[in-house]
């Protein structure tokens, strides 16, 4: 039986980088008894993976892993125990039961994920939102992005699903995924180039300290079900059930 995992990743838990947050969880199924299931062999160890490992600094209401059990365990039970066990930073949201096989893997699924950007550091002007909404609505926004083994230019703007102010701050719905990824703060540090406010250009401030730099917090990741070409994207926790025991 698979289940997956939904938490939340806050406060200093967001300067744990992702082998530390997988320790972690190793710690927590034995600590909560989670009967999770284990590999074979000479160094057997646990069945889980998770949908996209969060980026060192970042925050998130909808983070994801799955993992496989060897025997059913009530969802609203196992949530109270992990919890129970957790550190403060990490909050269990919720545990279902998802369909066997691995193209049904949160990792495999993945198609895109919400993100709340808000200022973090230093002052744009006072038309940002004016010269946002340019940016954004261009119909080509390319950029030079970064391969591990080369660079290359990239039209960013088809993977920039959806986006909306939200007082202060700048909803983003992304691609993310092993087919198409995009990460925020390569969305919004076009966005400080195209204005002249990236470091190092022309308009941008002198004083090192008062540098623009941005909070990124993820709400939620989800899959595309469609069957057609018809995008349907539906969250990672909408595509399993509770499990009664």
């Amino acid at each position: 039986m698979k289940a997956r995992i939904k938490f939340k990743k806050y406060g200093a838990m967001r300067f744990i980088g992702h082998l530390d947050v997988m320790r972690f969880f190793q710690k927590l199924m034995r600590r909560a008894d989670i009967p999770i299931a284990f590999t074979g062999g000479y160094s057997p160890h646990m069945i889980m993976s998770f949908a996209s490992p969060l980026g060192i600094g970042l925050t998130s209401d909808g983070e994801y892993m799955d993992i496989e059990l060897t025997a059913p365990v009530d969802s609203a039970e196992a949530v109270r125990r992990m919890n129970a066990e957790c550190v403060e930073g990490i909050e269990v949201i919720s545990l279902r039961q998802i369909p066997d096989g691995k193209k049904q893997s949160g990792m495999t699924i993945l198609a895109a994920a919400d993100y709340l950007v808000s200022l973090k550091n230093g002052l744009l002007p006072g038309n940002w939102k004016e010269s946002f909404e340019s940016f954004i609505s261009q119909p080509e926004i390319r950029v030079i992005k970064q391969t591990k083994r080369s660079e290359k230019e990239v039209d960013i703007r088809p993977m920039i699903y959806d986006w909306a102010f939200m007082n202060e701050s700048v909803f983003l719905k992304l691609a993310a995924g092993s087919r198409e990824n995009l990460k925020p703060d390569l969305v919004m540090d076009t966005y400080l180039t195209q204005i002249g406010l990236a470091a190092g250009s022309d308009n941008a401030p002198e004083d090192r300290n008062s540098h623009i730099t941005f909070a990124y917090h993820r709400l939620e990741m989800y899959a595309d079900t469609a069957e057609d070409e018809a995008e349907k994207l539906v969250s990672l926790e909408d595509l399993g059930t509770d499990i009664r025991v």
